[in-house]
């Protein structure tokens, strides 16, 4: 008859290892999510005419213009700085992610068998 499952005496010390780094990697990304998430990112366009903040969970939480920005005649730049300055804050909350991320990836160490 043939044996069932795995290693014959459990696991090996290696992958007893691999694994206690993957729970801790994935507490590590958990907590440094919920750290992301409450962060707040803020840009500037029109030379700080427009200000948009958002969160880590990239939602826009404030924006602020200046009185001289505000032209009834010219709706569209007004538009433009507001989704430039959105897209600026969401790029820097976008890159404080990865960086979390790239940190933790180094974390490994190159503890992969393979």
């Amino acid at each position: 008859m043939a044996k069932r499952g795995g290693f014959p005496g459990g696991m090996p010390g290696n992958m007893s290892n691999l694994m206690k780094q993957a729970q801790r990697m994935q507490r590590q990304m958990e907590e440094g999510q919920k750290e992301l998430e409450s962060k707040e990112f803020t840009a500037a366009a029109g030379g700080g005419a427009v200000e948009v903040t958002v969160t880590g969970k990239k939602e826009v939480t404030k924006i602020t213009l200046s009185e001289e920005v505000v032209d009834p005649d010219d709706i569209e730049m007004l538009q433009d700085l507001i989704l430039a300055a959105t897209n600026e804050a969401l790029r820097k909350a976008d890159e404080a992610g990865s960086a979390m991320m790239g940190g933790l990836a180094g974390g490994l160490g190159g503890g992969f068998p393979f």
